[in-house]
């Protein structure tokens, strides 16, 4: 056996102690999941809207929320991105990250454990933020909204989240009189049918029990928008290129907000 299939049965066994992986990546010829029940996932699904991220990232830096096994933290640092932090609540899939990242020889790619909830312990912003498959498995997924656009979203961010229901966007009144009878059920002045809505998952959604929500296309638009993103691009179905814009309804932050750490006044 020659020295490089020596060192390939070694990071194969390095692999096998970490199963299960969700990320297939490969490492130099060696596939961390080659029997993945989607297939090359998530490459062919990156494949699809990597064109509307920026090729050259010099000088920039990310920040990838459940960052599972860092198939795009890996795919930022290749674009050249200064700094790219990843954090995960899994120590798992972390240490499948830095595995990954440490086979392909990648620096200035840092791991950490960190709960969406407590971004604001990162003390800085990013030039793009990725929060991709993650709104859904959480019990509070404005509130993880709303902490991303207050302490961490520098610019741009990268979202994607299951979605159930209608697939139109919601032409959605201003304003919704107190006493108007089926104002959130047909029939009603507008298509109900296309209302932003999130239906509530008590117990499991296709196995899982961390599936909390599933949201319709018009209540995931209306989310971003509430947390003070603006959609620039839906390059694919159910994901979301955002830049950070003015917060609606900014007097939240002197309320509610107020109570988490590095609170202040939203740009």
């Amino acid at each position: 056996m020659s020295d490089q299939d020596s060192e390939r049965e070694v990071l194969r066994a390095r692999i096998e102690a970490l199963a299960p992986w969700f990320h297939n990546i490969d490492l130099g010829g060696v596939q961390t999941a080659p029997d993945h029940f989607l297939g090359d996932y998530p490459a062919f699904k990156f494949a699809r809207f990597a064109r509307c991220l920026p090729d050259d990232l010099t000088g920039k830096t990310v920040l990838d929320i459940g960052c599972n096994a860092g198939f795009y933290s890996v795919e930022m640092k290749r674009r050249g991105a200064d700094r790219v932090v990843g954090i995960d609540s899994d120590d798992r899939y972390l240490e499948q990250a830095r595995l990954a990242t440490s086979a392909l020889g990648f620096t200035g790619i840092e791991f950490r454990n960190l709960s969406v909830y407590d971004v604001a312990a990162l003390g800085e912003r990013f030039d793009l933020v990725i929060f991709m498959g993650v709104l859904y498995h959480l019990r509070h997924p404005l509130l993880a909204l709303d902490l991303i656009r207050e302490h961490v979203a520098g610019d741009m961010l990268l979202f994607q989240s299951m979605q159930m229901g209608s697939t139109e966007a919601a032409d959605v009144p201003e304003d919704h009189p107190f006493h108007l009878p089926g104002t959130f059920d047909p029939p009603t002045y507008f298509d109900n049918r296309d209302y932003p809505k999130m239906h509530f998952i008590e117990r499991r959604f296709a196995g899982d029990w961390t599936n909390w929500w599933a949201p319709n296309r018009a209540c995931v638009e209306g989310m971003l928008r509430a947390a003070g993103f603006a959609i620039e691009a839906g390059p694919f179905d159910e994901i979301y290129v955002c830049r950070a814009a003015p917060v609606p309804f900014s007097e939240w932050n002197e309320g509610p907000m107020a109570a988490y750490p590095a609170g202040g006044k939203r740009a």
